[in-house]
């Protein structure tokens, strides 16, 4: 009864904890879900803002025209840099603290922006035309430190492709260097290899009989004893052609 309860108990336990997981997933799932549903409708959102800041700026005269630029601007030069920087950090980390700048930046770029959305619906238009000096000016300040946050980026990341592309071009230099050397000493040792064949195949004696030995006047030389085992004769490289039958007669 013991271990038929044990078994019971251990199927349950496995049982919920497939269900754990399976729960686990799920709300992973519907999270990753809502987020990208999320992100497709501030994309949205924010595509239709801009078009009707862009109309604004070139339908509209006056007070109404230069807010919508000015918020034109501003969210063009943000976006851009937002864009650069994070895309920047996935492959050079030092641009971690330009984020953190550039989060405390916009900061100040979204105050802008909510002021200057606000100001579009204010009647006042006098009053309104009085503060475009010190909005333009805001708007100035920002767009610029975000344009140079942008510029300083990308002006890194072409100096560490550049110097990436010298780096790999030397290093090609060294290796086909190092490739003509080793076709030259190919050559080299089959030259080596042809001397030492020629070197095998030369004759080694006069080809005079040989003089009888002195004590033994005028009794012919005997002849030499024949090899008992010849030695085979030499191997022929591959590269060497296999002479003509005509060529031995």
């Amino acid at each position: 009864m013991e271990a038929g309860a044990l078994i019971i108990i251990f199927a349950l336990l496995v049982l919920f904890a497939f269900l754990g997981l399976g729960a686990w997933a799920t709300v992973k799932v519907v999270g990753a879900a809502k987020r990208g549903v999320d992100r497709t409708l501030t994309q949205a959102r924010r595509t239709v803002e801009d078009t009707a800041l862009k109309a604004k700026s070139f339908g509209q005269v006056g007070v109404a025209g230069a807010l919508a630029q000015l918020r034109l601007d501003l969210r063009t030069s943000m976006r851009a840099t937002q864009q650069a920087l994070y895309q920047g950090a996935q492959t050079d980390a030092s641009l971690k603290e330009s984020i953190g700048l550039f989060e405390r930046l916009s900061a100040h770029g979204h105050e802008l922006d909510d002021e200057l959305k606000r100001l579009e619906q204010e009647p006042d238009r006098g009053r309104i035309g009085g503060m475009l000096p010190e909005l333009k000016e805001r708007t100035a300040k920002i767009t610029q430190a975000a344009d140079s946050l942008r510029w300083a980026a990308r002006d890194r990341a072409r100096r560490f492709a550049e110097d990436d592309l010298s780096t790999l071009s030397e290093q090609i230099e060294v290796e086909s260097g190092a490739l003509r050397d080793w076709s030259r000493e190919s050559v080299d040792d089959l030259a080596a290899a042809a001397a030492a064949w020629d070197a095998q195949q030369a004759p080694t004696g006069s080809g005079r009989a040989p003089e009888a030995p002195a004590g033994r006047p005028g009794r012919p030389q005997d002849p030499q004893p024949a090899a008992l085992n010849p030695s085979a004769p030499p191997t022929r490289h591959p590269w060497q052609k296999t002479p003509r039958p005509e060529a031995t007669t």
